[in-house]
This record gives C-alpha cells, structure tokens and sequence, in this order.
C-alpha cells in the first residue's frame, strides 16, 4: 500500500494506491459515509498488479485534512468537486470511477457533471433516494424544516473515543454495521477510522456531527447526474444489496429508463455492506471496467446482470 496526497483548492486530500505510480491512477474507489480509504484495502490490492488502482479519503473521513464544518454541508455535491478536482490532478484522461454508498452517489455525480474524466463507473449500492423525497430536499425552504433522519440521529451517539485503534475493533467487531463484515475489513477501517490525536487520545477520524451532517446533506440530484449520461458511453456496472439496500427496489427500471446498457446485478444474500460481504464481486467489476477502458470496449458482458434492450427501454423516469 502507498499513501498519495493531493493538493485541491481547499486543502489537501489524501489516498492509497497499489501500482505502477509513474502512471496515471486507472481505478479510483470512494467510500461510504464514516469509512476511509483503507477501508476498502483488500479490495484493490490484488488489481495493483494490473492496473494503477486507488481509494481516496473524502473530505471530513480519513487522513483527509479539508476543511469539514458540520454546519456548512447541505449537499453532496462538496465531495463531488472534491474529487473532480482530484482526477483532474491524479487521472487527466479519465479513470474508472467506483464507490460504496455514499461513493457510489457521489461517483454518478462526478460522471453527471465531468464525463470527460470518468471511463467507467461501478455504483454499489448506491443512495437514490425515491422521486418525491428527492425533491423535498431540494426544495431550499422545505428542507430547513426537515427533521433529522433515522441515520444522522443515530451518528449522534457514536463513542468518539477509544484507548486504542485495537480497542475500537473489539469494541465495534460483530456489532450494529459490522456484523456481517468480512476479516479483514473491521481491522482496515480503524486503521484510518481512529487516529491518535494531540491529546494522545484515539478519536474517529470521521466525526459523530460531520458524519450526521453528511447522512442529511441531500441537495444534490443523482438521477440528473445519470440524464446527462444518457448519450455518453461510459459502461455503468449497479452493484445492489439484496436486502437492506438504499436503493428503491424499482431502481433497475429506474435507471434502464434513462440507460438501458447498463449491467444491475442484485448481489445475493448481501446487505447495503457489499463490499465487506462479496468483495470479489466488487473487484471483479473494476476489473472489468478497466479491461474495457483500455481495449476501448463502450459495452459490457456482465454475467448476471439485469438489462433492456433499446426497444425495451420504456420505463420509469424521474
């Protein structure tokens, strides 16, 4: 593992990459809300062999030291910008772009408003949030009176202080989130999710009110990031948790509407925590979207997926 730095208009951002990193970053990985790059380690470690493979800490996570007011983010398309700017720097001609959750969604708005920088992209389990719901939190005066959701509130009484990044991984391992995660993932997460502070004390990297903040900061608008993809070939791989998901169970009509090419594979047995369950699924997709990105391929053969054909494209719109 390789640590990287990135220097954008804010601040400085950092990563891990595995590869050649001479070459230009050809797959890069977000993380959802409260985890960090390292998190997703065992992931990408294999494809460093092929490719020049990367996970970045977003703003707020991580060893990222952008500035993280809880009381400034309303959407989040902060972290968006953020990593435009990123690839600008990391990936000029363009990368696979692939996220978990909150990365997923923020990767489809990368893609929405810089195509020119995203050859590929692998959503799992993305947040798309139903018509309706979407739009209350872009109506700027509904929004203000919008109480807090069942998430935010609970990242409000997550414990910030560990003796050490070991104690946090017993304290957290089998429980809430975690329960269903593979080895070794719990222990990746703490490596960046609780970091030794001035005080000498351990604190999550990822504080309880920015990543409250986070799980209520919806203005942003996803499925218009995913209209202006509609004439643009970049492959899409959905990656959907089988239960648990935060995903509308009508999301693979949803999305055919707009783009019937793309491959949507509910993940069997697997909760909104893919990645930690089946991560050679998410690996194999990455790797599939680079083969393709490199052998110039604009379509995909993705075993197991859902798709419409162009005639059968009628569906739902937002």
């Amino acid at each position: 593992m390789r640590r990287f730095r990135v220097n954008i208009k804010d601040g400085e951002t950092s990563g891990i990459a595995f590869g050649d990193p001479v070459r230009p970053i050809d797959v890069m990985f977000l993380h959802a809300t409260g985890f960090n790059a390292v998190t997703y380690e065992s992931i990408l470690e294999p494809l460093g062999t092929q490719m020049h493979a990367a996970a970045l800490d977003m703003r707020g996570h991580g060893r990222s030291k952008l500035p993280a007011n809880p009381r400034r983010l309303k959407s989040w398309n902060k972290f968006r910008d953020d990593v435009i700017q990123v690839l600008e720097r990391t990936s000029p001609d363009g990368a696979v772009l692939g996220g978990h959750s909150m990365g997923a969604t923020v990767a489809l708005l990368v893609a929405g408003k810089r195509p020119d920088l995203v050859r590929g992209l692998v959503l799992v389990d993305p947040v798309l949030m139903r018509k309706r719901m979407s739009r209350l939190y872009n109506l700027p005066i509904v929004n203000m009176f919008i109480q807090k959701n069942a998430m935010a509130k609970q990242a409000l009484k997550r414990r910030r202080e560990f003796g050490s990044p070991a104690e946090a991984a017993d304290a957290l391992r089998g429980r809430g989130a975690f329960k269903t995660w593979r080895a070794p993932f719990l222990d990746d997460y703490v490596v960046d999710g609780v970091l030794r502070q001035d005080s000498g004390k351990y604190e999550l990297s990822c504080t309880p009110e920015w990543e409250s903040a986070v799980f209520d900061a919806h203005r942003y608008r996803p499925w218009a990031a995913l209209r202006r993809l509609r004439r643009k070939r970049i492959p899409i791989i959905v990656l959907q948790a089988d239960k648990e998901s935060t995903s509308p169970p009508d999301t693979d009509q949803r999305i055919h509407a707009i783009r019937p090419d793309a491959a949507i594979n509910k993940v069997p047995g697997t909760t909104h925590f893919v990645p930690m369950e089946r991560p050679y699924v998410v690996r194999d997709a990455l790797k599939m979207l680079y083969e393709a990105m490199i052998e110039g391929h604009m379509l995909i053969d993705y075993v197991g997926a859902v798709r419409r054909t162009i005639d059968d494209s009628v569906g739902i719109m937002d």
